[in-house]
């Protein structure tokens, strides 16, 4: 009952971000009490009886065809996403697909990132470059990595969350251009997971804490919208390297359960280039005084760990072989 659950709240929530105008329909005189489409005017547009639609969105239809729910996916126009996480959503309610491998579990199923990964990290310099969990808990990072994002690692551990960052420390409210823009790609990325993986308990704490924190975590948290970035752009108002635009790329690791490794570039021989290695240039040799020092933030929050061997220090690394 509580995957069909969270299938009729994505449908409600879905549901209240179409504007009857945007599917053809008059919106009426008056005051609508229903943000959105109504229930019979989305079943009506799907195909489907009213009767049907609302026991799908109260849990009570736990066995929605495919062809249902390709109705209800046009009906709420739903992009590519947010189109394969409904029938994530259908499929996880009907029992069709089974939820994600508790092995590889978010929280205790965190693996420790490989000597191997490390070493890649290392060899992207002067790209800055970090490895993060599926919720966005920061695991490991080059120098450079770990400067683009001012005062995340001084945290401890437990609380080094880029997603956190965003939305409850104060570089992280300042660092991004459009700092809007960023928090609603963060927060549609956590809601993709708890499509796939709704009972982790790592995301519902991270959830937790930013709900009772950040209304504006609130807000978006509520929108419902699933969006996986594979790449793109940010711009950062970096406090010490200025205003550059990097690309970045995003890889899944391989035998991780979900952990990615992201790296930022920059166009060869322009401003947002020379700001990029801004970020590298303390911890190269040659470079200001308190660059040794700087080799301390290497490639890990603390040292790294001996390959294959667990952090005990870090509840969240875990041997991943």
């Amino acid at each position: 009952m509580a995957q069909s659950t969270e299938l009729g709240r994505y449908l409600r929530a879905r549901r209240a971000l179409v504007r009857p105008e945007d599917v053809g329909l008059p919106a009426g005189a008056g005051i609508r009490r229903t943000p959105g489409l109504r229930r019979e005017e989305l079943a009506t547009l799907a195909g489907v009886s009213v009767d049907y639609y609302t026991r799908l969105e109260r849990g009570r239809e736990t066995n929605p065809s495919p062809a249902v729910i390709d109705a209800v996916a046009r009906a709420l126009r739903l992009c590519e996403d947010a189109y394969a996480r409904l029938h994530e959503l259908a499929d996880l309610a009907s029992g069709r697909t089974a939820p994600a491998d508790p092995a590889a579990a978010l929280g205790d199923g965190v693996p420790t990132v490989r000597a191997s990964v490390l070493r890649a990290l290392e060899a992207l310099r002067p790209l800055p470059a970090y490895v993060v969990n599926r919720v966005n808990f920061m695991l490991a990072a080059n120098p450079p990595g770990r400067r683009l994002t001012p005062g995340l690692w001084d945290l401890p551990p437990e609380q080094r969350n880029l997603t956190r960052y965003l939305f409850l420390h104060p570089m992280g409210r300042r660092l991004y251009l459009p700092w809007e823009e960023t928090v609603a790609a963060s927060v549609a990325h956590l809601r993709a997971v708890a499509g796939a993986d709704p009972d982790s308990p790592e995301l519902a704490a991270l959830v937790g804490e930013l709900l009772l924190k950040s209304p504006d975590f609130a807000k978006l948290w509520e929108r419902y919208e699933v969006f996986e970035r594979g790449g793109g752009s940010k711009t950062f108002d970096h406090p010490k390297a200025g205003v550059m635009t990097l690309d970045f790329e995003v890889m899944q690791l391989g035998r991780t359960g979900g952990v990615r490794m992201v790296v930022y570039s920059a166009e060869p021989g322009g401003p947002d280039e020379a700001a990029m290695l801004r970020l590298d240039s303390a911890a190269r040799p040659g470079g200001p005084a308190d660059g040794e020092a700087d080799r301390k933030d290497d490639l890990a929050a603390e040292d790294p760990p001996a390959a294959g061997r667990p952090d005990e220090r870090n509840p969240r690394t875990q041997k991943s072989d």
